[in-house]
């Protein structure tokens, strides 16, 4: 069957455009009244059941989509498009001699014509051309990688435009776009990803409340790739459905979700300011631990409404500082080497001899409270850092982005009123700080 398929392929692409009609002529007369005969169709599925011929008919559409591009592409080489004596845009063209697409679809027609007219978009034109992928899809695939190629390491783009279409094919535009993160992390140049989701961080908004009329308040939300990843992580085992006395959960999902929220605010008030007694995210994540030291790829959260979503390296690192984010480091075949055994943060009370010690945040010019301080590593876990005061140093959330982001050496030192926690702000500087401990290791070991 492949065989006859390549040879009417073959033979296809010898037709003239007048033998090319009459096909269209009868593959529309084929179709007409159609329901009148799909009870011929056996039972039980298969090529000759109704599944085969839904398949078939779906391959006819997609056909008619590329076909559909081609002309327009000839009109757009000719000038027949656009202009003229109706001086229609190239959308209105498409509407006003394609009727089907007034409904919607003209826009992915042009753009997907347009970005065959790019040598680099090739493969893309041969996926829809061969039926194995929608010209709604193909118009995502194209934006997507107009996205992602300033982003790329060199030699890249092929790999990624191959996942792209891959995606595309299985699971749509949406799934094409989940791709983003993944596909900047694997081919994307070094500090791309962690840059991007840095930058997302200027956009967090909460709105005040808006009064809806009906004894109910709207608020808008804006968060980043990690806070969302966060609160998503904590309102999950919240916003389970909770059965009482053996009768379901009549809530919504939504409702769930708000009280949920209202839930997580009521307990962090509730702590007043008293370290709490449990972690503060309860985030699953995969990284390799070579990935993990080395700051490259990303890691991947498990679990939840929010599995899949991919936080960048440094963001990791600081995540893992402080909070119930439990790493699971994966050796080079995959396998699990650790589950990031809270050891790994500073206990109630060396979390309290760093308030007194430190006070509020170290980081020079900020005077925010220790109850709004997370207690960082100087030497960070994954670099062999104790989680001990020696070693540890509040920083508020903006400056622990910040150390993170930038890379910033701290270090303990006597001062005249007690130990104090000094900083490097030169960018860069927690990386001489890992050259000078490697190379002390260096010196005093044993010949």
């Amino acid at each position: 069957m492949e065989g006859n398929q390549r040879h009417g392929e073959q033979a296809g692409h010898c037709l003239s455009l007048a033998e090319r009609r009459e096909r269209f002529a009868a593959a529309r007369e084929a179709l007409h009244g159609l329901d009148e005969v799909t009870w011929q169709c056996p039972s039980g599925g298969g090529e000759d059941g109704l599944s085969g011929l839904m398949g078939e008919v779906d391959a006819l559409g997609m056909a008619c989509d590329a076909g559909r591009v081609a002309v327009l592409r000839e009109a757009m080489h000719r000038g027949e498009s656009s202009g003229g004596s109706a001086a229609l845009t190239t959308a209105q063209w498409v509407r006003h001699h394609a009727p089907s697409t007034i409904a919607g679809g003209a826009a992915a027609i042009v753009s997907v014509a347009t970005a065959f007219g790019k040598r680099v978009n090739a493969p893309v034109k041969e996926a829809v051309e061969s039926g194995r992928l929608p010209v709604k899809s193909a118009a995502v695939v194209v934006s997507e990688a107009d996205k992602l190629r300033p982003l790329l390491a060199d030699g890249a783009e092929p790999h990624v435009l191959e996942g792209l279409i891959g995606m595309a094919e299985q699971h749509g535009p949406s799934g094409c776009r989940l791709l983003r993160d993944g596909l900047i992390a694997k081919y994307g140049r070094q500090d791309v990803l962690q840059d991007q989701q840095s930058m997302g961080k200027s956009f967090i908004r909460l709105s005040p409340p808006t009064d809806t009329g009906a004894s109910t308040f709207e608020y808008r939300l804006t968060l980043d790739v990690e806070g969302k990843a966060v609160l998503e992580a904590a309102l999950g085992p919240l916003s389970a459905p909770r059965p009482v006395d053996g009768e379901r959960d009549l809530r919504s999902s939504d409702r769930r979700r708000g009280d949920a929220l209202i839930s997580l605010v009521r307990r962090a008030v509730g702590a007043g300011d008293e370290v709490g007694k449990t972690n503060k995210t309860t985030l699953l994540l995969t990284m390799s631990y070579e990935d993990l030291k080395d700051r490259l790829g990303a890691a991947t959260t498990l679990g939840g409404l929010d599995a899949g979503t991919h936080l960048a390296p440094e963001t990791v690192r600081r995540l893992c500082c402080d909070g119930s984010v439990i790493p699971i480091v994966l050796g080079s075949d995959g396998e699990v080497m650790d589950w990031g055994l809270e050891k790994r943060f500073f206990t109630d009370a060396q979390t309290k001899r760093l308030w007194l010690r430190d006070g509020g945040c170290t980081y020079p010019g900020c005077g925010a409270p220790p109850q709004w301080t997370d207690a960082h590593h100087l030497v960070h876990w994954a670099d062999l850092g104790p989680s001990d005061l020696a070693n540890g140093a509040l920083l508020c959330e903006r400056h622990h982005t910040i150390v993170h982001t930038r890379r910033l050496a701290g270090r303990v030192v006597q001062g005249a009123f007690g130990e104090r926690v000094e900083w490097d702000l030169t960018r860069g500087s927690y990386a001489d700080l890992l050259a000078r401990r490697a190379a002390s290791n260096t010196a005093t070991e044993p010949a």
